[in-house]
């Protein structure tokens, strides 16, 4: 059935002075021209009315896709009228930012100074790449340190993979979580723990014939205790 406005989670959110447009999900209709507006259409609400963009007067507008800063800063500063445009993200249940609504006239402004130093934030770019490959090259090579300290009969060069594989950015592990970064030994012993189930035991192959992560892991328990005990113990060195 065609409703004649949204559902109650297409109402604004909160009280910004942006002007929103909001990506349907549903059915409904122009509460001014009667058009009927499915599902992916968009829409203005005013007074809890749908409007359709050619009604809400905003038709004449250009659509800028999230994902360029620059070129979003600088098309919203040249842009005298401009919507925000967000659609419901049912997994998250809230309204997320999907681009905005700006004049050609700005978008092309915006464009033209973009182009004019992009070699310039490309320089900024790359410096900024620079200095967080360093910043996490120190950190790889302290949480190294640690785990040479918090374990002396692990291997120099089986300490510095342990912390690479477990520091990896974006990777979930362990050595990217705060505990880690903060060098708790708890932290830093379940990354050597998890490390010696997959390089030192059968784990994966286990895991792979019977499907039971806790199974297999319960199969190679008494392995990783006896490694980790040999590498806690600085007389075990070379011996690992």
């Amino acid at each position: 059935m065609t409703r004649t406005h949204p559902e109650p989670q297409d109402a604004p959110p909160g009280e910004s002075k942006d002007i929103v447009v909001f990506i349907i999900r549903r059915d409904t209709k122009c509460a001014e021209c009667g058009e009927e507006l499915g599902s992916g259409r968009w829409i203005r609400i005013e007074n809890e009315k749908a409007l359709c963009m050619t009604c809400a007067d905003l038709a004449h507008l250009e659509y800028l896709p999230s994902g360029n800063t620059a070129l979003t800063r600088r098309a919203t500063k040249h842009s005298p009228l401009r919507a925000v445009v967000v659609q419901w993200a049912r997994a998250r249940k809230r309204y997320e930012r999907q681009g905005i609504l700006i004049t050609a006239e700005a978008l092309r402004l915006a464009e033209e100074e973009c182009l004019a130093d992009e070699d310039r934030r490309a320089r900024q770019r790359e410096r900024a790449a620079e200095r967080r490959e360093n910043e996490d090259l120190e950190y790889q090579s302290a949480v190294t340190a640690k785990l040479k300290e918090l374990f002396p009969g692990c291997p120099p060069k089986e300490a510095a993979r342990i912390a690479t594989w477990t520091c990896q950015k974006h990777s979930g592990r362990v050595g990217r979580s705060a505990a880690a970064k903060d060098f708790e030994p708890q932290a830093l012993r379940l990354a050597v723990i998890a490390h010696i189930r997959h390089e030192h035991t059968r784990y994966d192959e286990l895991l792979m014939q019977y499907g039971d992560r806790q199974q297999a892991r319960e199969m190679v328990r008494s392995e990783i205790e006896k490694r980790l005990a040999r590498w806690e113990s600085p007389v075990w060195l070379g011996h690992n």
